[in-house]
This record gives structure tokens, C-alpha cells and sequence, in this order.
């Protein structure tokens, strides 16, 4: 079948360029671990990707982003491309909060060891503490952050409950909090397959920054219940701009589903263990 044809060559760029870019980052992260070169493979690595797949990338927000000002992005979790859109888009050299367990993968964890994210141990209140404490010193001298407060990706496209980690960094650092919505990354690849659907646009929004001067340690799920009510609007207003079959107008994505064919969600979501649910077109 073509969509399985497609997959296994798109999987087998994703380990080339993986290798190619990690094994760049790692070597010079021993020259200067503060190098720009480092966010330069990164973002060199997520355009490609991208790229590879046929999918294309619609921002707006960017201009909310003051040069030099360090933030905590905060963004919405669907699927692996989340991850290649975001480190392709996103302006200045940034780090990723990361669980702890991810830091244990092989070549993967390396990579992100030697970049300087930050782990978080969900399992260990005060190890994770410490790391907050870490991180929002490295955030205070310049650098961003990107944090997916959902924690793991939704499974259902729509946004999952939020875990505090991501908050309580924010409010550590002082910095301003930027909440960014990401919509049809969950249409591109489906958790469990190999099938990627070509030509899906990934629309993804960022909002004006949150001035955390008004906010306290206390007010932690006030601020998360103020950028969840940002984020569901958001992604409402995203979804509406979906147009019926847009996919068709990539030549793969014809190839691939013929004339008339389209992918079959609903199906896709219930292979993945989530529950069907009528897809917006």
C-alpha cells in the first residue's frame, strides 16, 4: 500500500537526519555547549523533517516575541510534529523541559543531555523541585524554554489536563509566560502507525506573553486555568480554518490516497487506543 511505502521513507529520513544532526550537536556541544551552532542543527533538523514529509508550517504571533527577552513557552501536545514545528519556527536558542525517563534513550538522551535540557523527575517531588530551581536560573540569564504542559501527547486532538511543573517554572523564573497553540499535528502521524498523511498543515498560534509580575507561587492554578481558557479558544479558532480536503492539494498525499481517498481518522485514533470522535473537515 502506498501509504505504508511512504511511511517506512519518511521513518528512514527521520533516523538519517536524527543521526546527522545529533551526532553534529553532540561533537560541538564539547567545543562550546553555548554555541548557536547547537540551535542551528536543531532547527536545521526540524525544517528538514518537515520538509521531508510534505508538511507545511502556518504561524502567526511571531511578532509578539521581543528580541533578547527570555521566555517559557507553553504549547500544546498532539504528536511528534509538534516537536519539528515548534524547534523550526520558534525564534533565539531555547531548551526543552523534558521527562527524566526520555534523558535515559539512547543517542536521544545524549543528544539532549549534552544541549542542556532539563529532566523532570514526576516521580520525585524534590528532585523535581531541584530541577525547577536549576532551570529557572538558566532562564533568568537569556535562554528560553518550551514546556508542554499536558505532559504526554492528547490523544484525542483536544487538550489534556494540565500537569504544574511547566507553571511553577514560569513563576520561578519571572519571566513572561507565551502560550502557543498547535492544530493538525495529530492528523499527520497517528500514535501506534507508520502512516503520515503529506500536504497537512500544522496552523500554530502565539499569543501575547503573560506578565507574571501580578502572579505569586500561590496563584499557580489560576495562571494554568487562565492559559488553559487561551489555549481551548485557540485551538476552536485554528480548527475553524481547516478547509475540506486541504491535504489534496500535496501531489504525495494523492498518490498516496488516489483521486477521491482520504484517511480514515477515526479509525486511525481507535488503532491508537483513543476514542473515535467525528473529525472536523
Amino acid at each position: 500500500m502506498n501509504f505504508v511505502a511512504w511511511g517506512l521513507w519518511f521513518q528512514f529520513w527521520v533516523v538519517l537526519l536524527t543521526l546527522w544532526a545529533g551526532t553534529l550537536i553532540i561533537g560541538w556541544s564539547y567545543v562550546d555547549r553555548d554555541s548557536p551552532m547547537i540551535h542551528r542543527c536543531t532547527r536545521w533538523w526540524g525544517q528538514n523533517l518537515l520538509r521531508v514529509a510534505h508538511i507545511p508550517v502556518e504561524v502567526e504571533g511571531l511578532e509578539h516575541l521581543v528580541p533578547g527577552q527570555a521566555y517559557v513557552f507553553a504549547a500544546n501536545h498532539r504528536s511528534n510534529f509538534d516537536i519539528f514545528a515548534l524547534v523550526a519556527v520558534l525564534p533565539g536558542r531555547f531548551l526543552w523541559v523534558a521527562k527524566k525517563s526520555l534523558f535515559n534513550v539512547p543517542f536521544m538522551g545524549w543528544h539532549m543531555r549534552r544541549s542542556g535540557y532539563i529532566p523532570i523527575d514526576r516521580e520525585n517531588p524534590r528532585e523535581a523541585a531541584r530541577s525547577i530551581i536549576e532551570a529557572a536560573r538558566i532562564i533568568r540569564a537569556g535562554v528560553n524554554a518550551i514546556a508542554f504542559p499536558e505532559g504526554t501527547r492528547s490523544r484525542t486532538g483536544d487538550i489534556g489536563q494540565f500537569r504544574s511543573g511547566a507553571f511553577a517554572l514560569a513563576l520561578r523564573a519571572g519571566v513572561p509566560l507565551v502560550p502557543i497553540t498547535l492544530e493538525g499535528s495529530y492528523r499527520v502521524i497517528m500514535p501506534k502507525t507508520l502512516q503520515v498523511n503529506p500536504g497537512t498543515i500544522i496552523r500554530i498560534k502565539i499569543e501575547k506573553p503573560i506578565d507574571l509580575s501580578a502572579y505569586d507561587k500561590a496563584d499557580r492554578h489560576r495562571l494554568m486555568d487562565e492559559l488553559f481558557g487561551i489555549m481551548s479558544r485557540n485551538l476552536d479558532e485554528l480548527r475553524s480554518r481547516r478547509r475540506p480536503d486541504e491535504e489534496r492539494a500535496d501531489p504525495v498525499f494523492r498518490w498516496i490516497y488516489g483521486r477521491s481517498g482520504r484517511p480514515d481518522y477515526d479509525s486511525l485514533r481507535s488503532r491508537a487506543g483513543t476514542p473515535a470522535q467525528t473529525t472536523r473537515t
